[in-house]
């Protein structure tokens, strides 16, 4: 009795140690999946962030991670000791009561599988169609979320609510579909297997009214096949799980094997350092539907020196956010050509390529931190007092100056707790902070009052022109054109075609279209 306790506490502590142990392999393979799947959706292009959900993308991110070590776990520590314990039962039952009770056996685990399989094969399809109504049902919530002052400023509250329910309906039937579906599976298979002890016990009942064998061998016959209850319904259950975690896992395969539009050639060097910072624009022409597609920007041409800045003006929809996304290389151009101080973007590692690049963008997104570690992500390591110079060259030392927390007063998601003016301005202050040759600048003070808007660009010219050493070229995309009359060059954008380019006073005096637009703004100031 006391070698059965001590052989059981043994046998207890052993599976305890194996499922600590193995915790380690399975936690460690779903870290690297998760940061695997995260390298993948940095290194995606532009136009794939532009039409993804973000809800949807984190729960498949989600599944496919938690698949890989459920997949393992199952396959280890399942499916190798159970087929194991299968076949030392049927073996002991073949050398001790015959091959008529093995042939029971063998079939019973045959028609058992077969079973298994077809059905979990079956419910395949039911799986995925509740991962995709809970990927739904996840993206509406989040999206929801996201836009909350703009659910309420239509005051759509209760519609919103109407729409998440309808998808949690949707999730609420697949989920019912899936478990109707198990029911049936479990039911198949505890049908079988009472047939397969049926039959061995009427085999075991002949042989005993036969005299071949004693009731205690009855008893043995009974306990060794019910051995394998545990044992085949482990298998059903890992088989129904690692199906399940296929499911989750193509979903995320599928995304870990998309190729980014824009890549760095293998082998490319990096952009010339020290960066002057010549920007120019050959022939230049682009459409967001490729090459077959309308050309958005047509035979663009032009030119900025170092430590110059240049402005570009149009109408909306000219082109102008577009020739900075291709500077950058969020797109590549389908013909003409990009350079920075005579190199083509394409031709240099795209690291080295946005770490010469600054951007201020127009619509900012804030991380949901302080606003000292927003400020200070444009050159991280950097020390409190250059995050606070920063902040004085965007005029947003004083408004953080009055805030109860100072420079770790949280922002919020996105940043909702700042004003837009306030965003914009942190964005101006980390860029600056980055120190970057090339400046890029699309519509960075929309959201600010004139007089700070004058204050900034002051701020600009100053930063630009620090010294031959220090200058750094920049780009500014604007509507109110009395910011950049003072620009060395002044391209003007009409249906994604340069119409003129020049300084402020040459362009007055040519009486195109830039003289229209000055005239247009400066009626409407009075």
């Amino acid at each position: 009795m006391v070698a059965y306790g001590v052989t059981r506490i043994a046998a207890d502590g052993m599976q305890q140690l194996r499922n600590a142990l193995f915790a380690y392999v399975t936690e460690g393979a779903v870290r690297q999946t998760s940061l695997r799947a995260f390298e993948q959706l940095m290194a995606l292009d532009l136009s794939f962030h532009l039409n993804r959900q973000t809800g949807a993308l984190s729960r498949t991110v989600e599944r496919g991670s938690k698949a890989v070590g459920t997949v393992l776990s199952m396959s280890v520590l399942h499916v190798v000791p159970t087929a194991f314990e299968v076949v030392i039962v049927s073996a002991l039952l073949a050398h001790q009561c015959g091959p008529a009770f093995s042939a029971v056996t063998l079939a019973t685990i045959g028609f058992y599988s077969a079973f298994t399989f077809g059905v979990t094969q079956w419910r395949t399809h039911i799986r995925r169609a509740q991962n995709q109504a809970e990927t739904r049902a996840s993206h509406r919530f989040t999206d929801s979320l996201l836009n909350y002052e703009s659910v309420h400023y239509f005051g759509a509250a209760a519609r919103e609510a109407a729409r998440y329910d309808e998808a949690c309906r949707d999730y609420q039937r697949a989920s019912l579909d899936t478990q109707l579906s198990l029911s049936l599976l479990n039911f198949g298979q505890s049908l079988i297997f009472s047939s397969g002890v049926s039959a061995a016990l009427l085999l075991s009942a002949n042989q005993v009214m036969a005299g071949t064998m004693t009731v205690g061998d009855v008893v043995m016959v009974h306990g060794l096949i019910f051995q394998l209850t545990l044992p085949l319904n482990i298998l059903g259950s890992v088989y129904n799980m690692v199906r399940q975690a296929t499911v989750d896992m193509n979903a995320l395969t599928q995304l870990l094997q998309q190729k980014p539009a824009v890549t760095s050639v293998r082998g490319a060097p990096a952009l010339s350092s020290p960066t002057r910072g010549r920007i120019e624009f050959d022939q230049v022409s682009f459409g967001y539907g490729g090459p077959e597609g309308p050309m958005l920007l047509q035979d663009v041409s032009f030119a900025v020196e170092p430590g110059q800045t240049c402005a570009i003006v149009g109408a909306s929809g000219s082109g102008k956010s577009t020739l900075l996304r291709l500077l950058y290389r969020f797109y590549d151009v389908e013909r003409g050509a990009v350079r920075i101080d005579g190199q083509d973007v394409r031709d240099v590692s795209l690291d080295s390529l946005r770490d010469a690049i600054g951007v201020i963008p127009q619509d900012v997104v804030l991380f949901n931190d302080s606003i000292a570690d927003n400020l200070g992500y444009g050159r991280p390591g950097c020390s409190r007092e250059e995050v606070e110079h920063a902040a004085r060259l965007a005029c947003l030392h004083e408004p953080i100056s009055r805030m109860p927390s100072g420079y770790e007063t949280l922002v919020g998601e996105r940043g909702l707790k700042l004003s837009g003016g306030e965003k914009q301005r942190v964005a101006i202050g980390r860029a600056l902070l980055k120190e970057a040759p090339v400046l890029l600048c699309d519509e960075a003070t929309s959201a600010v009052d004139t007089v700070t808007e004058a204050q900034i660009f002051a701020a600009l010219r100053a930063v630009t022109r620090e010294s031959a050493q220090r200058q750094r070229t920049c780009i500014i995309i604007a509507h109110r054109l009395s910011t950049v009359v003072d620009a060395d060059l002044i391209v003007v954008l009409r249906a994604g075609r340069v119409a003129e380019c020049g300084t402020h006073a040459a362009l007055l005096q040519q009486q195109g279209e830039y003289a229209q637009l000055w005239a247009a703004q400066r009626a409407s100031e009075y």
